[in-house]
C-alpha cells in the first residue's frame, strides 16, 4: 500500500505542475495524509515509522513547496503552531487534541499573494467528521 501511495505522490505531483504557473489564482485542497512537519503531528517522536510522517513522504512535501506550491496555513501562521485537521476516532484524540494537521490549502503563487486569513476550524459541535473543516480566505 505505501508503495501505490508512493507511486500516486510523484503521479500527482506531475499532474499539479501546469497548474503551478497558471497566472489566475488556482488552489489545491485535499486531504493529503501527510504530516509535513513535526509541528503538524502531536507525537513525532513515537510516529517516525507511521505512514503519514515517514521521511520519504515528509521529503516530497518538502519537494512540492519547492517547485512553488505555498501551504497557506504555514504561510500565514509561520512555524511552531501546532494546530491539527485530523484524529483518530480512538481514545480521546480529538478532547487530548492529540492529531495531525494532514489537510491542505496549497495554493499557485497567483493565489499565495491574495491569501488575506487561513484557519482550521476546530469550535465544539462542528464534530461531524474525524477532520476539522479549513478554510482560505483570498482577495479579490
Amino acid at each position: 500500500r505505501q508503495a501505490y501511495k508512493e507511486r500516486w505522490m510523484d503521479a500527482w505531483r506531475a499532474w499539479l505542475a501546469p497548474w503551478l504557473e497558471a497566472d489566475h489564482p488556482v488552489v489545491v485542497v485535499g486531504d493529503l495524509n501527510i504530516a509535513h512537519t513535526e509541528d503538524d503531528i502531536w507525537n513525532p517522536k513515537g510516529n517516525a515509522k507511521t505512514s503519514g510522517f515517514l521521511p520519504q513522504e515528509r521529503a516530497w512535501f518538502t519537494e512540492l513547496l519547492a517547485d512553488g506550491w505555498v501551504d497557506s496555513f504555514r504561510h500565514v501562521k509561520g512555524e511552531g503552531e501546532k494546530i491539527y485537521s485530523w484524529w483518530s476516532n480512538r481514545g480521546n484524540a480529538r478532547a487530548d487534541d492529540k492529531g495531525w494537521r494532514i489537510d491542505y490549502l496549497l495554493c499557485n503563487p497567483a493565489a499565495a499573494k491574495r491569501i488575506v486569513a487561513v484557519d482550521i476550524i476546530r469550535q465544539a459541535g462542528l464534530e461531524v467528521s474525524d477532520h476539522a473543516p479549513c478554510i482560505l480566505d483570498l482577495a479579490d
